[in-house]
């Protein structure tokens, strides 16, 4: 389901809930939020979310993190994406997750590749215990 922001550069609360009123995901779903935009504004807005996730992909630079710490330290997952593309690529993955340790020493990191799906398992795992733990909170 797409909401729409107008002008503005991120979700809010309340436009998550009234999407959330219309797509009416049964009790017990998993409901994924992309707040697309920049790496700066997504960071500073709570939606009611479990976690925070931000996808940092390999083609933009080691130095993001540093770049944007708001959103960094904010996210208590950071997928690094598109791993495949290292061999082309001067990218540092070290360097990488240190600098975004550096803003969030906290912050678990998955290196994924959707085109070979290196990754993807522990990534899922993650979701499926995160899901196990909310279920066991829900009927507890």
């Amino acid at each position: 389901m797409q909401v729409n922001t107008g002008t503005g550069c991120h979700l809010e609360a309340d436009m998550v809930a009234r999407g959330l009123a219309e797509l009416k995901p049964p009790l017990g779903s998993v409901v994924m939020i992309e707040n697309v935009g920049n790496l700066v504004c997504p960071a500073m807005f709570d939606l009611g979310e479990r976690a925070k996730v931000v996808i940092f992909s390999v083609t933009e630079g080691e130095d993001k993190p540093l770049k944007y710490p708001h959103m960094f330290r904010a996210a208590s997952i950071m997928l690094l994406s598109k791993i495949d593309l290292l061999p082309h690529l001067e990218f540092d993955v070290a360097r990488a997750i240190s600098h975004a340790r550096e803003v969030n020493p906290d912050i678990v990191v998955f290196q994924v590749s959707v085109r070979s799906g290196d990754g993807l398992k522990d990534w899922y795992r993650w979701l499926r215990n995160e899901f196990n733990k909310s279920r066991e909170a829900t009927f507890a």
